[in-house]
Formats: C-alpha cells, sequence, structure tokens
C-alpha cells in the first residue's frame, strides 16, 4: 500500500533511514482521498456558524442538566458570553449591535416572563447566565441566515416550509394532542396569526430561520428539562404544551422588536453626544 521506495545508491545505513522515512508518507491514494474530502466539505463553508450553534445547543443543555451547582452553572454562562463575544466579531458594527441590543432586551423578557408572570420555570428556579447570550446567538443565526446560499437560492421554499411546519404544529396541538397526548395546546396556537404576518414582512427570511432554530431549541431545552412550561398561561389561563406549538413565533417577535429598536439607535447616539457636548460647554462657561 505505502508504494516501494526508489533505489538508494548512497550506504547502506543512509539508505535504510530513507527506506524508513518513506514509509511514512502518504500514498497518492490517500492524498488524493483527502484533497475530495476537503472538496466536500467546502459547500458547508456559509453555513460553519450555523451548524456549530446546532451542535453547541443539545451539548449545552446537556451539560446544564448534569451540573449540581449554580456556581457551575454560572461558568457555562460564561462559555456562552464567550462564544458570543467570538461569534460577533466577524460580523459588521451594525449587526453586532443588534446582537447585543438582543441580549439586553432578552434578558428583561425572560425576567418578566419566568419569574414575573410564570410562563415557564427553568430547573434552578432562575434565569440562567447562558439564557441572555443564548438569545443573542438565536439572533446572529437568523441575521446570517440571510446570506447563504440556500436562503438566497431557496428562500421562498424556507418560507413556505417554515409556514407549513407552525401551521401542521398548531392544527396538531389542537386536534392530534388532546387524544394522544392528553392535553390542547391553545397558548401555541395563538402564535399561528402573528407567525403568519410576519412572514409577509420584507424580513421574512430572518424570521424564518429564527424558527428553526428556536423550534431545535424549545424541543431540546424541555426534552432534557432545563425549562418546563407551565400547563395553562397564568392569568389568562390558556392551556399549553411543553413547548407551546408555535412559540417560535414568539422568538421571532423579539426578532422584529430588536430591529425596531436598533432602527432609532444611530438617532439615539447622535442625541446623547449632542447632550454630552451641550453639558460639556455649559459646564466650561461656568
Amino acid at each position: 500500500l505505502m508504494g516501494d521506495a526508489p533505489p538508494c545508491s548512497k550506504p547502506l545505513r543512509s539508505c535504510a533511514v530513507e527506506r524508513f522515512l518513506h514509509s511514512f508518507q502518504q500514498p497518492a491514494s490517500l492524498k488524493l482521498l483527502g484533497t475530495r474530502g476537503l472538496a466536500s466539505l467546502k459547500p458547508l463553508r456559509p453555513y460553519t456558524f450555523h451548524i456549530t450553534l446546532a451542535l453547541y445547543w443539545p451539548m449545552l443543555l446537556y451539560a446544564d442538566t448534569q451540573i449540581q451547582t449554580l456556581t457551575q452553572q454560572h461558568a457555562l454562562g460564561l462559555l456562552t458570553f464567550a462564544f458570543l463575544f467570538v461569534a460577533t466579531r466577524f460580523s459588521p458594527r451594525t449587526e453586532r449591535r443588534q446582537v447585543w441590543l438582543m441580549v439586553g432586551i432578552a434578558t428583561g423578557v425572560e425576567l418578566f416572563l419566568s419569574l414575573v408572570w410564570g410562563l415557564y420555570q427553568y430547573r434552578w428556579g432562575n434565569v440562567p447566565l447562558f439564557v441572555p447570550p443564548g438569545h443573542g446567538l438565536l439572533y446572529l443565526f437568523a441575521l446570517r441566515a440571510t446570506r447563504t446560499p440556500l436562503m438566497i437560492d431557496r428562500g421562498r421554499t424556507v418560507k413556505h416550509v417554515a409556514l407549513a411546519c407552525a401551521t401542521l404544529w398548531a392544527v396538531g396541538g389542537l386536534t392530534v394532542a388532546p387524544l394522544f397526548l392528553g392535553w390542547v395546546d391553545v397558548f401555541g396556537a395563538i402564535f399561528l396569526p402573528i407567525f403568519v404576518v410576519l412572514m409577509r414582512r420584507p424580513r421574512a427570511l430572518v424570521y424564518a430561520a429564527s424558527f428553526f432554530i428556536a423550534v431545535e431549541l424549545e424541543l431540546v431545552g424541555t426534552g432534557f428539562g432545563n425549562w418546563a412550561w407551565a400547563a395553562a398561561a397564568p392569568v389568562i389561563d390558556l392551556p399549553a404544551g411543553n413547548p407551546p406549538s408555535v412559540i417560535a413565533g414568539g422568538y421571532c417577535v423579539l426578532d422584529a422588536v430588536v430591529s425596531k429598536a436598533a432602527s432609532f439607535l444611530p438617532a439615539g447616539l447622535l442625541l446623547a453626544r449632542w447632550l454630552s457636548t451641550r453639558l460639556h460647554l455649559g459646564w466650561l462657561k461656568e
């Protein structure tokens, strides 16, 4: 398999050394196989971040189920913050601002929905430190997905698939789930019309990508027991699944809020700079 070494006219000892070193060289067939393997992976290069994140979620959430202390959970949070920080280094400045704005807004939303409203509860009764940067990673996933060949070439098909999946899940939660699972999912179904409206907006591809990654996150998180949704939404008393069927539409609503808020950032920064300048001039006059 390794091939014969070329004839050697040098002294016997030198010839033996050269033959020994030659035995470690890869044959042409293996080199060709490696080249073809790298070439076959080249089409996946635009999806490197998406594949990495899709694999990161199950590993992170499984690790969260195995920890014994909050300090260990905080370590997972710091790791996720580091992941987000590194990932955003490859983004334009405007995209980075949107992602970190998402982290801030999502933190407040999580605190309200989990600790105040009680829609769902994390297994430690808190909001884990990895949740805020997790929302940032979700949003970054969706933003970058719009620039992938799949979305550019087949974006319309992806939107239709997302709508079909959301519709089937919502209808199943109202019809099939009561028969076979013993519960009905009304709360999740109310997000379907919201999702349909969002999918008619110019940023529909962002919402479609957000839908798919949020579905993975919710199924894995509830499946592992990292969090659990209330059987009925408090106050409004609507029965819900675990997870609710089109709750990924809720993630899309959050995406839309962040996008709108980000549009005010430049004006807000200019206003803050103007106020700072006026205050500074006033201080100098005094």
